[in-house]
């Protein structure tokens, strides 16, 4: 491509650089330079104008930006593209999920031209519906076909988005004297809705091991998850022991992410079983998001997974924690 001033009578053709002020309003950067346009160019004074001008072999930034887009999306199902924008392409959840990256591919392509880009959200990131899950900018107005071709052969399918494979999830809260009662349940709903799935049932039982595990056993949601009135300090504390003595197992208990640290993860008869620390109560961004949607999709969230969620896994403050982190204390 080139680019540069060139006298008015030789910019025909030519993608004016920079917007200018000409007298039926203002020319955009990225038009066409016609007949009418140098016209009214001329009339205003101009006398050059900068221009960019594709040469053999280069792609406009409109059709290189789609093209890199598709080749993301690849054959992946639930994600759109919008029209392409002055060189730019937005991919965008058609559903519910979680975005799922080939940070490599991507990073690959990413390197072939400065002028190429694409940008995401992080890999494993929950999306709603109409999310934005990328964005491809061609920076110059145009840009070389053989590095944009590169470029799409290296991202192609790096770009997928996981969406729930249960259908709906039950809440046990358990309860004590001068508890919080169901307190959390509409934020833990939100939590469920907002993966695409239902409430099966919200269950309200005495914090005793026994009940508990009554309440576990007769859940008829695809996923239970438990709220308990008084936290859960240790494996052998009462919710992960209700779950062992309703035959379930617990796969893991603790996890790297701050909120979240005293979540537990386990199963009863292949369906998955999520114990909530307290304060999933609130609807801030919790480890337990993290773990409800990655289990929810179908995706890989076992020991090794919640193990390697403490890198970013220090999320926000929330203000109804009892004790702020910097007092050093739990």
């Amino acid at each position: 491509m080139k680019f540069g001033p060139v006298p008015l009578d030789q910019a025909e053709g030519a993608i004016l650089a920079h917007s200018e002020q000409v007298a039926g309003g203002r020319l955009r950067k990225g038009a066409v330079l016609g007949t009418d346009q140098i016209g009214a160019l001329r009339a205003a004074g101009y006398a050059q104008v900068t221009v960019a001008r594709l040469e053999t072999g280069d792609l406009h930034e409109d059709r290189a930006a789609e093209m890199l887009a598709q080749a993301l999306r690849g054959t992946a199902s639930g994600i759109a593209i919008s029209a392409p924008f002055t060189g730019r392409v937005n991919l965008l959840a058609e559903r519910p999920g979680v975005v799922c990256l080939d940070t490599g591919a991507i990073n690959a392509a990413n390197a072939v031209d400065p002028m190429i880009t694409v940008a995401t959200v992080p890999d494993h990131h929950q999306i709603r519906a109409g999310g934005m899950i990328a964005t491809v900018k061609i920076i110059a107005y145009g840009v070389s076909g053989a590095a944009l071709a590169r470029a799409a052969d290296l991202a192609r399918g790096a770009v997928r988005l996981a969406v729930a494979q249960y259908r709906n999830a039950s809440l046990i809260i358990t309860d004590t004297p001068g508890g919080p009662g169901d307190k959390g349940a509409e934020a833990i709903a939100a939590r469920v809705t907002g993966l695409g799935m239902e409430m099966a049932e919200t269950v309200i039982c005495a914090h005793e091991e026994a009940a508990l595990a009554d309440a576990i056993g007769a859940a008829r949601g695809d996923i239970v998850l438990i709220l308990t009135a008084s936290a859960t300090s240790d494996p052998h504390d009462t919710a992960p022991q209700a779950l062992r003595r309703a035959g379930g197992q617990v796969e893991r208990f603790g996890m790297p992410v701050d909120p979240g640290n005293l979540l537990f993860l386990g199963s009863l008869g292949g369906k998955p079983v999520i114990g909530l620390p307290g304060s999933a109560r609130s609807p801030v961004l919790h480890g337990a998001d993290w773990v409800l949607a990655r289990v929810a999709c179908g995706l890989p969230c076992g020991a090794a997974e919640i193990a390697a969620m403490g890198v970013g896994g220090l999320l926000k403050e929330i203000p109804t924690r009892p004790q702020p982190r910097s007092a050093g204390r739990r």
